[in-house]
């Protein structure tokens, strides 16, 4: 019986070829491999060189900071700021204080001697701000007397709206009174009063040469 044989004559890649092909291909991915992890090295150890600079940075600030404290001396700023606290605090009673004297005083110099009076109050009014309202009683040697101490009393820029009301004679022919004016409060202020006290009361009152002393 005879037997066929089939014959391929269609030539085949040699094997050496492939071999190559499948070496460069491995070499490739050797360097790629060994290129990332030298790059992947070189940027932890830049971060790590990186983090130590920044924490010295920090220690030195730290350091110059406690320096800087200690040239102030901490206990002696606490001090100052007890001390103006304190002050802004006198500062603050200052503002709001008022002084009845400055009224006494001019009173005094512009007052008739025959002029009394028995009896001195005063009031606020609603702020720090407002009027300051006085009320007084006093007796007077005839009507003209109350008449010319009206018009010293209007003369002077601080006493405001000076009123005689309430006119009566006593059993020896004195004239008795009430009187009413207000007050600038700029002419009471306590701290402002202190500023002006070397200056001449008179000074902030007219007169014309009437005035008994």
């Amino acid at each position: 019986m005879e037997q066929n044989f089939q014959t391929s004559f269609i030539p085949k890649k040699p094997m050496i070829e492939e071999r190559s092909i499948r070496t460069q291909s491995v070499s490739l991915l050797t360097i790629i491999s060994i290129f990332i992890f030298f790059t992947v090295l070189i940027g932890t150890g830049a971060l790590y060189f990186y983090d130590g600079i920044l924490k010295k940075n920090i220690t030195s600030m730290e350091n110059d900071l406690n320096l800087a404290r200690n040239r102030f001396e901490p206990s002696k700023i606490t001090q100052l700021q007890v001390l103006d606290k304190r002050l802004n605090a006198s500062n603050d009673i200052l503002s709001k204080h008022i002084a009845i004297s400055p009224i006494f005083k001019v009173l005094q110099s512009i007052t008739m001697k025959t002029v009394g009076y028995t009896k001195f109050s005063y009031d606020f009014g609603n702020n720090i701000d407002s009027k300051i309202n006085v009320k007084m009683n006093g007796s007077a040697i005839g009507y003209k007397s109350i008449a010319l101490q009206s018009d010293l009393l209007a003369k002077n820029k601080y006493f405001i709206d000076p009123i005689f009301s309430g006119l009566s004679l006593d059993d020896k022919g004195n004239v008795l009174f009430d009187l009413e004016f207000s007050v600038d409060p700029n002419f009471i202020d306590y701290e402002k009063t202190l500023e002006s006290t070397n200056q001449d009361p008179l000074s902030m009152f007219s007169n014309d040469g009437d005035i008994l002393n």
